[in-house]
């Protein structure tokens, strides 16, 4: 099972990058590959590129790659559909029949609640943030040349590979823990 993972259509990527140049362009002169990767991702997922060139499991609603503002380094951060806390499902005594309801679904998608929905009902929708620092052998440094279009698709490619490596577990027992109820 993958988290994460790169849409076929590279084509669309790479024309929003260009499209985008000028934010690729601020990262040239930064020794560091972070600020191009955060570029590169920003523009592989919606809503800046709907649906996203990277895509990802049900379970992950949002993933971001930003600059850690203590050492420069590159931190995910990914919120992830959770079912309620035991504390909250081993008694039902605050449920009082107000018709609660969870993360709704749709064509197997968590979604968000519409206001239709959230005017009919009370919603409980359990989320884990994970934020994680990842690393940063493989990311291409930022170019200025003709090239950056290529440079974006492989940084967007490395941090698929950082992230699913370090989501897929939590998300497999996520959805390891669902399946056993």
């Amino acid at each position: 099972m993958k988290t994460f993972w790169v849409d076929r259509d590279r084509d669309r990527y790479l024309t929003a990058v260009r499209d985008r140049a000028a934010e690729f362009a601020a990262t040239v002169g930064d020794i560091a590959p972070v600020a191009f990767a955060c570029v590169a991702w920003t523009v592989a997922v919606p809503p800046a590129l709907d649906p996203g060139y990277v895509r990802w499991h049900r379970r992950v609603l949002t993933a971001q790659c930003l600059r850690n503002p203590f050492d420069g380094g590159l931190t995910a951060r990914v919120e992830l559909v959770s079912p309620l806390p035991a504390q909250l499902t081993a008694s039902r005594t605050w449920w009082r029949d107000r018709g609660w309801r969870g993360w709704p679904e749709l064509f197997g998608q968590f979604v968000q609640p519409s206001a239709q929905d959230l005017a009919r009902h009370p919603h409980l929708r359990g989320t884990l943030l994970l934020e994680t620092p990842l690393p940063l052998d493989g990311l291409p440094t930022p170019t200025q040349d003709r090239h950056v279009d290529a440079a974006a698709d492989r940084a967007v490619a490395v941090l698929v590979r950082h992230l699913d490596d370090v989501v897929r577990p939590v998300v497999a027992q996520l959805d390891a823990d669902h399946a056993a109820r």
